[in-house]
């Protein structure tokens, strides 16, 4: 029955050696981090100060205290969208929806997340972007919002956001006002009053075009009428005379003409008689 017996013999020591190539290997994983592009990591310290503020790592492989946590967030340009109820000036509720652009500044990333946590897009950037919105909208009427103002508007909250983030570590680049809803009743009459506001003025304008058309002819007619009384002042009696007999000479060479001359006409100018 011995011999049946399979005996398994490690070397001696070959527990432990095992032991220690596990306990690397897991060590050796815990240890390491890859940070995606676009993304910066900071350093949880358990046993130390918690985040280390002093450091920000970039893209690629890093190496950290086994016992140490690697905080991996995105730092290239980011932006989110949100829809919210504001009062206008006039106190009516409007919905805004928008679209904020923003980055975490990459050196500020372990202050960011130590004063704000991780979360810090809902912690800070939001309310930031909502008191931002209701200072601004609040200045303007329901007509504004809906047409014209978009654009100034948009700058107005930028900079507002930008005062409120100031010192923040988290940097927005631009705000985007993507649609202003009206109630329905508010939103047709103030259609129906643009439409009204673009009719009068294209009727404004074909008066003004009438208006200069009619002191255009008005001033053809007086530099015609100059033109004929300065040519009349100018034509004497010889002068006719000569020009009817250059007339009358032309007409004697037309090879379409039989032209015969008969006696005198008034003036002294003779009288053409011809046929084809």
């Amino acid at each position: 029955m011995a011999n049946n017996q399979m005996e398994l013999n490690f070397p001696k020591g070959g527990v432990f050696t095992v032991f220690i190539i596990i306990a690397v290997i897991i060590l050796f994983s815990k240890s390491t981090v890859t940070i995606g592009p676009g993304e910066g990591g900071v350093v949880f310290e358990r046993f130390g100060d918690g985040i280390n503020t002093e450091k920000t790592y970039g893209e690629g492989f890093q190496i950290v205290a086994p016992w140490n946590e690697m905080i991996v967030r995105k730092v290239r340009q980011q932006s989110v969208s949100d829809e919210m109820n504001v009062l206008s000036v006039n106190g009516l509720e409007v919905k805004v929806s928008g679209t904020v652009w923003y980055e975490p500044e990459f050196s500020k990333l372990g202050l960011l997340i130590k004063t704000k946590g991780e979360d810090y897009e809902n912690e800070l950037l939001d309310p930031a972007v909502n008191a931002a919105a209701r200072s601004v909208v609040g200045r303007y009427t329901p007509e504004q919002l809906y047409s014209s103002k978009r654009d100034v508007i948009e700058q107005e909250i930028l900079d507002e956001v930008q005062k409120l983030l100031e010192d923040q570590y988290l940097v927005v680049k631009r705000v985007l006002v993507e649609d202003v809803k009206l109630p329905p009743t508010i939103r047709t009459a103030i259609e129906t009053k643009l439409k009204q506001e673009q009719e009068s003025l294209e009727y404004e304008f074909r008066l003004a075009k009438a208006k200069k058309e009619a002191e255009r002819q008005k001033i053809d007619a007086e530099g015609k009428a100059t033109a004929n009384k300065i040519l009349s002042a100018s034509l004497t009696e010889k002068i006719l005379q000569e020009k009817g007999i250059e007339a009358t000479l032309e007409l004697a060479k037309s090879n379409n003409s039989k032209v015969v001359v008969i006696g005198s006409g008034k003036d002294g100018m003779p009288i053409i008689l011809g046929n084809q």
